[in-house]
């Protein structure tokens, strides 16, 4: 049985399942006739229809054409590949490398106007210096095991990261002390990324705050997994073993009231700046 991790994806599936269901209803059969034509066993119509399994491009090709309804197959097709984005496991989406991941994610960047960022493990993509990103990118493809494509992902993702300097854009940034500490690369790497991370408050696209690691965080909000808001329409939530994405708009309002509570918690200006400057200092 196929199991999805947010109501996002639920939801996805079982607008489809509807969609399905309906065909066969309006072709006037069962799904035991259902399954006969399509040459499989009734329990799995019964899970494609109640969306506890995600059927294939060929599930739905088959289904279609044994409703009489193969005009309807492409959308539907289109459909279920929409759900099947929504969560993508890393080593799917980094098969080739990660240059390609940089890449196909750059017009998001350039159409976004507004981003509201989260970084609870490391510094935000479009802040990290080359050094940071190359040393991050090296240690994640060891550990996945994916092609080492680093030089050409790190050039990628510098491109991608010109919308802080370019156009207008808005990062409303929010970062975990405890970033500023995790050591990625060596200490030259990391003096410079924090280094980088204080200019980037003078940027007029940046607001950064960072979260003290000693923050009261009774009745407030705890640590969680780092997350991106493109335009209060979309979430992106980085998951060990994959990437979800969010569209509902009961869950986009989720991550949108942790955003604003983890806000709260934050120091800006010269306090934040007093945080970053520890962390260098900590570096000696």
């Amino acid at each position: 049985m196929s199991r999805f991790p947010t109501s996002s994806v639920h939801e996805a599936r079982a607008a489809l399942a509807g969609r399905l269901r309906e065909l066969r209803q309006d072709a006037g059969i069962t799904g035991k006739e259902l399954a006969r034509r399509c040459g499989w066993s009734v329990a799995k119509s019964s899970r494609i229809e109640n969306a506890r399994t995600a059927p294939s491009d060929e599930d739905v090709r088959a289904w279609c054409r044994a409703c009489g309804a193969t005009g309807q197959a492409p959308d539907l097709i289109a459909a279920n590949r929409q759900a099947d984005s929504m969560y993508v496991q890393w080593k799917r989406l980094q098969r080739t490398g990660m240059r390609h991941l940089q890449e196909a994610s750059a017009s998001r960047y350039e159409s976004t106007r507004l981003f509201r960022v989260y970084a609870s493990h490391v510094v935000p993509g479009y802040l990290q210096t080359p050094g940071y990103a190359s040393a991050l990118m090296g240690t994640i493809a060891g550990f996945r095991g994916t092609p080492d494509d680093v030089s050409e992902a790190v050039d990628a993702r510098m491109r991608r990261s010109r919308v802080v300097h370019e156009g207008d854009h808005r990062f409303a940034t929010l970062v975990e002390e405890k970033v500023l500490h995790h050591r990625v690369g060596d200490t030259e790497v990391m003096a410079g990324q924090l280094g980088a991370l204080l200019a980037s408050m003078g940027l007029p696209s940046i607001s950064l705050g960072v979260i003290p690691s000693a923050a009261p965080r009774e009745r407030v909000m705890w640590p969680i997994e780092q997350f991106t808001v493109f335009d209060d329409a979309r979430v992106h939530v980085e998951l060990l073993a994959a990437r979800v994405t969010v569209t509902a708009p009961s869950e986009l309002d989720i991550y949108l009231r942790a955003f604003t509570r983890l806000t709260e918690l934050a120091v800006y200006g010269q306090e934040a700046r007093g945080l970053i400057v520890k962390a260098i200092d900590a570096l000696n």
